[in-house]
């Protein structure tokens, strides 16, 4: 019997800023719009990034009939190997944002399983019998970005995908008016909209604002210019080059990532330039300071990044030389701050000259503002409106702009991750949850790092880690005195009578243990801890039977 309702099931991307992967549902048929990726949080130690949890479809991979990213960011691509691990399905991206994905699934060893279909803006894709998806362009700090008008059986849904209304983008390509008003003409049951700047007032300024930005850095720079962006950020490469060509400087790209995107663009016609402005990072690096300028991935204070190194000296191939203007063309992913701002300083202390967001406008949102959220509402005029992309905060402010321009609180549904919105003959409802945890990528690990060793991390990052070593005969009896060693974690100048104490209430578990006896004495071990200097390290127990 033919299920009739469609589901709409965010698995990551709302009440977040990243990890974007959005599940559409409808008969045993299932259309998967973005698999991103988000990056870790502070306390997130040692974990590289964070996916999707696709469990939910898992079981049902028969039913996955094709996949459509919007656009070539990480936090919309970035889960794409992880994906296409567990599910084989065609995927559909216009041909910058395939292009990237090409590189990416080479890396990852997965190109010759892709099943891959180039399109174009405006192209119409049928996947499966339920889902006919038209695709029209939408302004992005990225070019070839798209958003989505999919027809269902029980009505039109437009998705947005991350856009702006930019009236002079960098490419020169606005987004597509005339298609948001054909929408509207149809009829659309239900707008999915990027909230990320729910909170801006006003609109977000155009991409070309940033030309005169940068003729200024250049103008001014006497001496080398390193510029940190994504490495997906095509549209910014191409302004750091034509400041580059005006101000007659070579430019070179350092970072694999920068290096690839920019080889790709170049092929694919996103990047427009001379041949002979694009040197070898080794031949910028020997040429004059002043005739050359570098770009680099680091604008999110990562450590491991190329901007990350330089600013605590370990970069491998050069330095920060005093002297350079280094330019952070970014706005901090939200969680972020720390990162940036200590990279900021530690660029300062080597006698850099650091210009970033907050005193120069060297980058601009990608994300549409209040005003232009409410243009997109008046534009496609939708019965139902759900809001997508961003932290709690963010879709609840998207709400408020809804409820201005009209749009019935009844009619509107903030889900959280996991969970689904049902339609059924016209209408709206909250439906059932599924599984939509953070899956945590440690090096080659994907999803076996739990909470737990998460917890584990935090612990011994802020109080330190006891071990507590016990040498036992086959009777339970200790054959020496508890072996108690500590790392991070600072006792106190009274710490042999602490350990003493520790030992001597170790002792007395060993005596009247009847159970577990390694968690008993982990629990003495932290109860006296505690007690003694109110802190929590993580203690482990060893027990050695001889």
């Amino acid at each position: 019997m033919k299920n009739r309702t469609l589901k709409i099931i965010p698995l990551g991307g709302l009440g977040e800023v990243g990890r974007n992967m959005m599940v559409y549902e409808y008969d045993h048929e299932i259309l998967i719009v973005d698999t991103g990726l988000m990056f870790p949080e502070n306390d997130m130690l040692g974990i590289d990034y964070i996916i999707p949890d696709f469990t939910y479809l898992k079981n049902k991979k028969d039913w996955v009939k094709g996949i459509v990213i919007t656009h070539g960011h990480e936090d919309h691509t970035g889960a794409i190997r992880h994906v296409l691990e567990e599910i084989q399905a065609p995927i559909y991206a216009t041909p910058l944002t395939m292009g990237l994905l090409e590189n990416k699934l080479s890396r990852g060893g997965m190109l010759d399983r892709a099943e891959l279909h180039t399109i174009q803006a405006g192209d119409t894709i049928e996947v499966g019998k339920h889902f006919k998806v038209e695709t029209f362009h939408v302004c992005h700090s990225i070019p070839d970005a798209i958003g989505l008008g999919i027809e269902t059986p029980e009505g039109l849904i437009v998705h947005s995908g991350d856009y702006k209304f930019d009236h002079t983008p960098v490419d020169n390509w606005p987004t597509d008016y005339s298609k948001l008003a054909k929408f509207a003409e149809k009829g659309v049951l239900a707008l999915l909209a990027d909230s990320t700047n729910a909170e801006r007032p006003g609109w977000t300024k155009s991409e070309s604002v940033i030309d005169g930005a940068l003729e200024k850095v250049f103008a001014e720079a006497k001496d080398r210019i390193i510029v940190a962006s994504f490495a997906s950020l095509i549209s910014r490469m191409q302004q750091v080059a034509n400041a580059a060509l005006k101000f007659n400087r070579k430019m070179a790209f350092a970072g694999l990532s920068m290096q690839d995107n920019a080889k790709i663009a170049t092929k694919l016609g996103y990047l427009d330039v001379p041949e002979d402005l694009i040197i070898p990072l080794d031949q910028a690096l020997n040429q004059p300071k002043s005739k050359t300028v570098i770009m680099c991935t680091g604008s999110q204070g990562e450590p491991t990044s190329i901007l990350g190194r330089l600013s605590v000296g370990r970069n491998r191939l050069f330095d920060v030389i005093p002297g350079d203007t280094i330019v952070l063309s970014s706005h901090p992913i939200p969680g972020n701050e720390e990162a940036v701002n200590r990279t900021i300083n530690r660029l300062f202390e080597r006698g850099a000259n650091v210009i970033h967001e907050a005193i120069a406008p060297v980058h601009v949102s990608g994300h549409a503002s209040q005003e232009e959220m409410k243009l997109l509402l008046h534009l496609t005029r939708p019965k139902f409106f759900i809001p997508v992309h961003g932290e709690l905060k963010h879709l609840k402010h998207h709400v408020k702009l809804a409820e201005q321009v009209g749009i019935d609180s009844k009619n509107i549904l903030v889900l959280q991750n996991g969970q689904s919105a049902e339609f059924l003959n016209g209408v709206m409802k909250a439906g059932d949850s599924v599984p939509a945890s953070y899956i945590f990528v440690d090096g080659s690990n994907v999803g076996d790092i739990s909470p737990n060793i998460m917890r584990e991390r935090e612990m011994m990052s802020q109080e330190g880690v006891v071990i507590v070593q016990l040498t036992i005969d086959k009777k339970g009896r200790l054959i020496t005195k508890p072996n108690i060693i500590s790392r991070g974690f600072l006792m106190s100048k009274d710490e042999e009578e602490l350990k003493s104490l520790a030992q001597s209430k170790i002792q007395e578990t060993v005596v009247h243990a009847n159970g577990n006896l390694n968690k008993d004495v982990e629990k003495v071990v932290r109860n006296v801890l505690y007690t003694e200097t109110r802190r929590r390290p993580l203690v482990l127990v060893n027990v050695n039977e001889i």
